[in-house]
């Protein structure tokens, strides 16, 4: 059985979700799900935050258009 591309695993920070409870509009979540949607079918967009080999690469996208950044 062939499995498809990796895809990215994505988590919230507590002050992400601070940020998420606060967006109440479809307008505010459309251009956020529009990039989580891009990090997840390719990990490797955006670039690499510096940091320890311990934990997870950690990456930094933004999406110019849709004026959303995401660690």
């Amino acid at each position: 059985m062939a499995h498809g591309p990796r895809r990215a695993r994505i988590a919230f920070s507590d002050s992400a979700a601070k940020q998420l409870e606060n967006i109440t509009s479809e307008t505010e979540i459309h251009p956020l799900d529009r990039a989580l949607v891009v990090v997840s079918v390719d990990p490797e967009v955006g670039e690499p935050i510096p940091g320890d080999t311990a934990g997870p690469q950690l990456r930094e996208y933004t999406d110019e258009v849709e004026r959303v950044r995401l660690l």
